[in-house]
């Protein structure tokens, strides 16, 4: 049960780098891989699609997050089954 929950930790760490390298990316570039300059409304769109491509990992976490949490409890309530 401990190594699902630094696994959980981990993959957060993960994802949560990875959207911060990502929207600092999208707010200090100059001109996108097209060759348009970005305004300040090209790159809220370019954040705003970041944000909805980040909507999946986020519902697997959340759903990761209850399991680790009624299997911690039922472990907590049944310590006869632990491993």
């Amino acid at each position: 049960m401990k190594v699902s929950w630094i696994l959980w930790w981990i993959v957060n760490l993960f994802w949560f780098v990875l959207f911060g390298i990502g929207s600092v990316f999208i707010w200090i570039r100059e001109v996108d891989g097209a060759g348009a300059y970005q305004t300040p409304e090209a790159k809220l769109i370019a954040f705003m699609v970041l944000l909805i491509a980040f909507i999946f990992p986020v519902i697997i976490q959340i759903i990761w997050l209850i399991i680790n949490l009624v299997v911690s409890r039922k472990s907590k309530l049944n310590p006869s089954n632990n491993a």
